[in-house]
């Protein structure tokens, strides 16, 4: 398989931001492809037909999917049903029966060096899943962090199902702190990265450095076609901290960014856009920079995951312990915030859509910040309006 090996300067060590950081390390104790971005411009003019969710919606609870996960991370919905789950901790992916609960350990990502908040993270399916049958998988190695590809054969021995790992992307920047993690295949069939500045916000400005950036590539890990920087995979930057992505009806990117000390984020993404860090931390005067489209204050979110559904955005909280819902019209917010579950479950870590109105939602209370109860850590199946 081809591979792609792109370097980053790594620091010799990484200093701890200060500690009113909101981070996740502080703060908290088919159709064919298409060949160019599909994101809209934030603040562009919407179809005339685009519906305006509700200003007020729903989360109900609707079961506890499954329990007793140590540190879940990424969660893949299965087309043939099951639900892949990551441990960030373990370095091990889980397949959980989305109708009994029932467990059943695929096998261990070789390479996995799980330290702060490294280890293994987002895990996506394949464009390709029905016939080539690849998971990736974002994780922290011992030097870097990378994009691997796993050949996923249900017919090998229980624990033994996941093959050799081929490096997809390698180089992305690795600290205690601030390793990014979320990977998802877009509507485009192409491959977006979260990545974080690891602690070294010089990154984040820097568009030949990996670090504080939103990666886009083919999946063989080449720069995608028509990305805004020639030969590069940089997509957006001037990022913290990624750890959301998110496509809306319109199939129009959205992002989930960890502030520091004053502003979390919620970002419409646009292809070349710049969105401030270390510069600007939320809202800013400076026009170079892009304002998110809604903004919390640091106890209220520390974001996470964030699915699309119902027309609304909806972002998980780890120190906020709350799902946020951000009603849409367009690339805007129609209305402000709504906050569901506060506090009920502990940290959320991770939400992807379910369809039919319902969402999958991981707590992440083992993680080392949270306070696990029996049970820990779950998948709850919430409808939502």
């Amino acid at each position: 398989m081809q591979r792609r090996a792109v370097t980053a300067v790594l620091a010799a060590s990484v200093l701890l931001l200060t500690a009113g950081c909101s981070s996740d390390d502080q703060g908290s104790p088919g159709a064919a492809p298409s060949p160019s971005p599909s994101p809209t411009a934030a603040g562009s003019s919407a179809s005339p037909v685009e519906e305006t969710p509700p200003a007020k919606g729903t989360v109900k609870v609707v079961r506890t999917v499954a329990e007793g996960l140590n540190t879940p991370w990424g969660l893949a919905p299965l087309p043939e049903g099951g639900l892949l789950v990551a441990s960030r901790d373990e370095g091990t992916i889980t397949l959980v029966d989305e109708e009994s609960g029932r467990k059943t350990e695929l096998g261990e990502v070789p390479g996995v060096s799980a330290a702060g908040e490294g280890g293994l993270l987002g895990i996506a399916l394949s464009p390709d899943y029905a016939s080539d049958r690849m998971v990736y998988a974002y994780f922290t190695s011992a030097s870097d962090n990378r994009v691997v590809r796993m050949l996923y054969d249900a017919e090998q021995p229980v624990g033994e199902q996941l093959g050799a790992p081929d490096t997809v992307l390698r180089g992305i920047p690795k600290g205690m702190i601030h390793n990014g993690g979320r990977i998802a295949f877009g509507p485009d069939g192409l491959l977006y990265v979260g990545t974080g500045e690891s602690g070294q916000q010089g990154l984040s400005q820097d568009k030949e450095s990996l670090g504080g950036k939103i990666l886009r590539l083919t999946p063989e890990g080449e720069p995608a076609p028509g990305n805004p920087f020639p030969d590069s995979p940089v997509y957006s930057y001037g990022h913290r901290n990624v750890q959301g992505l998110a496509w809306d009806a319109k199939q129009r990117l959205f992002a989930a960014e960890f502030g520091q000390n004053t502003w979390d984020e919620l970002n419409a993404i646009v292809p070349g856009g710049n969105y401030g860090w270390p510069e600007a931390e939320g809202r800013s005067d400076d026009a170079k920079y892009r304002d998110p489209l809604a903004q919390w204050g640091t106890d209220e979110a520390s974001p996470s995951g964030v699915a699309y559904a119902e027309g609304s955005m909806w972002m998980a909280g780890l120190r906020g312990q709350r799902l946020w819902r951000v009603p849409l019209k367009g690339t805007v917010a129609s209305a402000d915030s709504q906050a569901f579950l506060e506090g009920d479950h502990g940290r959320l870590r991770t939400v992807v859509a379910a369809g039919g109105g319902k969402l999958w939602v991981t707590t992440s209370n083992t993680d080392g910040r949270g306070a696990p109860k029996e049970g820990d850590d779950r998948i709850l199946e919430l409808e939502v309006s």
